[in-house]
């Protein structure tokens, strides 16, 4: 399939276009609060530290072991073949982890390096580590990844590597033509909804900073953590079961739930405690 693919020129500007905008903008975010509020730039470090540990390091790993063993070269099990016999299991898994992982990797982080940090912008700069690091590693590398496969597939090297694929991990060739698909139809259109999603992920992460870090100061308020679990499963739940095809939605309907799942828990989270916190405090 990928021998006969070729990549426009127009599809290669707006995929170097994102890769410097997903690059640029989550840098130019985190500077200018940092600025405006005159907080440590290491509270913004550490968010995006503990994501790097937390998911990358931690999650990610555990996840394709028990999900896609073949993926790290390992043989597959009852419980891989389970949970990819039953797509439902296979996304409430895929939205569990990283409900479970990212809001317990924020409660330690509260806890431990940024237990003197008490005042509540701290929330905010560890969700813009957090979730601009996030950007930065999706969309900024993914991009710049997508840029070096559309370069193969112009060449032909990236049919040889399906072929490698094919013969050694069947169950990722998919995920492969697929690249193909979206590399060789690039458009405008693509960097827009990538866009759109970000920002109410973001404003997602920010709104799920600020529940755990009043769940870490105050045990009346620690609900507050597993209630975080709770909606970033969610929220990855869904997106999970439109991957997995249990669902089918357009891609401007998905992000229609991720803008809601955004804005609703940053709203909550701004008004309830962050706000209430600086309207108590007589500083807001």
């Amino acid at each position: 399939m990928s021998g006969n693919a070729h990549v426009g020129t127009l599809s290669f500007i707006w995929l170097i276009t994102g890769a410097v905008l997903w690059t640029a903008i989550p840098l130019a975010i985190a500077i200018i609060w940092k600025i405006r509020k005159k907080e440590p730039f290491t509270t913004i470090l550490i968010g995006a530290a503990t994501f790097l540990i937390f998911v990358l390091i931690l999650e990610k790993p555990i996840q394709n072991v028990l999900a896609f063993p073949t993926a790290m070269g390992l043989p597959d099990h009852a419980f891989s073949r389970f949970l990819n016999a039953n797509p439902v299991m296979l996304a409430l898994v895929a939205g569990l982890f990283p409900g479970v992982f990212e809001e317990t990797g924020r409660l330690i982080a509260f806890k431990t390096v940024l237990k003197k940090r008490r005042n509540r912008e701290t929330s905010i700069s560890y969700g813009i580590g957090h979730g601009c690091f996030e950007v930065v590693l999706i969309l900024g590398m993914t991009y710049t990844q997508y840029i070096i496969y559309a370069v193969m597939i112009n060449t032909g090297l990236f049919g040889t590597v399906m072929e490698q694929v094919a013969a050694q991990a069947p169950e990722q060739l998919g995920s492969l033509e697929a690249v193909v698909n979206v590399l060789t139809s690039f458009t405008f259109a693509d960097v827009g909804i990538a866009f759109v999603e970000r920002i109410f992920t973001v404003l997602f992460h920010i709104g799920a900073s600020i529940l755990v870090f009043y769940a870490s100061r105050d045990l009346k308020r620690f609900w507050l953590y597993p209630m975080a679990i709770i909606l970033h499963t969610g929220l990855d739940f869904v997106g999970a079961l439109s991957i997995f095809n249990v669902i089918h939605l357009s891609p401007w309907a998905l992000e229609g739930i991720v803008a809601v799942f955004g804005l609703a828990v940053f709203f909550w989270a701004y008004l309830a405690y962050y706000k209430k916190d600086a309207v108590e405090q007589g500083s807001f």
